[in-house]
């Protein structure tokens, strides 16, 4: 890999998070046309169903993507879709070379980079790969996985990781920056789940706010064993709106009754790993768990879990406060499984890491 070529792909990695929210359940892509080392035509895929980054881009380079290089995140698709096969578009266009991050995974698109090996375009895959696979980790894994939900746990806690105070006061543990991070990847989740007792003290609406709206709005999930929610919640209240499923298990029917007259979905399972199969069976693809500290445990000692996010705020709530992983058995240090770090960045006062927990 030359510096210019990660340099520009990193370019087309910032083009393809413009599609947040907005391609599922289709990829985020970006490309770039570079000729003579100068960019002369950038995209994005935008919209699902529109066109893809590669023809967006080509359409801005014009007859400058004649001789070009095309560095796009994803191998060009080989098929006719909802638009045709971008490999034909970049041999319609000219181009001499291609770089792509990820082969695509998809058996019915793949293949681009093949077609336009044969036709004499230079080809070079991987590139900026580990952060282009990670941002389409959801996409990758649903292309290999049936089974379950990529599966997100986001947690907001303070410096000796905690998640409320002694007092058990609900209150903003993060600013601003950090909370409208949170909206943006509510955005990315097809659906936001949170367990009964979270629901109950919160009354949290799940809702996609601060940020562009997404194209559907996330599906709400509670984890409510007795279908214990009240008619009052927010959750209850705005079923009608954005579908609120409850997922328990099958001993208050009258109480789920209840639940379903107001519109809320109910979902009967024995066990995590059995919702998780029925919510992707029903098209949940990404599944971001928002607390609390019951449920989030209860993912990671079962191993379902991906991806760890932890906003972390400046301020230490001492003895008493509820710590956000108390219900996992204890664990020596020495065994204790290392989670890979992802990314890490500070939003405002507070620090936002994500962990790879299992997988790549």
């Amino acid at each position: 890999m030359t510096g210019d070529d990660g340099r520009f792909m990193l370019r087309a990695l910032e083009l393809a998070r413009r599609g947040h929210g907005q391609v599922a359940p289709n990829p985020l892509v970006g490309a770039v046309v570079v000729r003579d080392g100068v960019v002369v035509g950038e995209g994005w895929h935008a919209q699902y169903g529109l066109e893809h980054a590669e023809v967006m881009a080509l359409r801005a380079a014009g007859p400058l993507a004649q001789g070009s290089t095309v560095y796009v995140t994803l191998e060009p698709c080989n098929h006719h879709g909802k638009t045709p096969p971008c490999a034909e578009a970049l041999l319609s266009a000219g181009v001499s070379r291609v770089v792509y991050a990820v082969a695509d995974p998809n058996p019915v698109a793949a293949g681009g980079a093949a077609r336009l090996a044969a036709s004499g375009v230079r080809i070079t895959e991987g590139v900026g790969a580990a952060n282009a696979r990670e941002e389409n980790a959801p996409f990758l894994f649903a292309a290999t996985r049936t089974d379950r939900p990529f599966v997100s746990l986001k947690l907001a806690v303070s410096v000796d990781g905690a998640l409320v105070d002694a007092s058990r006061a609900r209150g903003w543990l993060t600013g601003p920056e950090a909370r409208r991070e949170v909206h943006r990847l509510r955005a990315q989740a097809d659906a936001i789940a949170v367990g009964i007792g979270t629901a109950i003290a919160d009354d949290p609406a799940l809702t996609v706010r601060e940020v562009p709206p997404p194209r559907v709005p996330p599906r709400r999930v509670v984890f409510d064993r007795h279908a214990r929610l009240p008619l009052t919640s927010a959750l209850a209240q705005t079923a009608h709106r954005v579908p609120v499923t409850v997922v328990t298990d099958g001993s208050n029917r009258a109480g789920e009754a209840i639940l379903a007259d107001a519109g809320v979905s109910v979902m009967r399972s024995p066990s995590l790993d059995e919702a998780l199969r029925q919510l992707r069976a029903e098209g949940v693809r990404h599944l971001l768990v928002e607390g609390g500290a019951t449920l989030g445990s209860a993912f990671l000692a079962a191993g379902l879990l991906d991806r760890l996010i932890i906003f972390q705020a400046p301020v230490i709530l001492g003895a008493g406060a509820l710590p956000a992983f108390a219900a996992l058995p204890s664990r020596a240090a020495v065994s204790a499984p290392r989670m890979r770090i992802v990314a890490r960045r500070e939003l405002g006062a507070d620090l936002m890491t994500t962990y790879a927990v299992s997988g790549d």
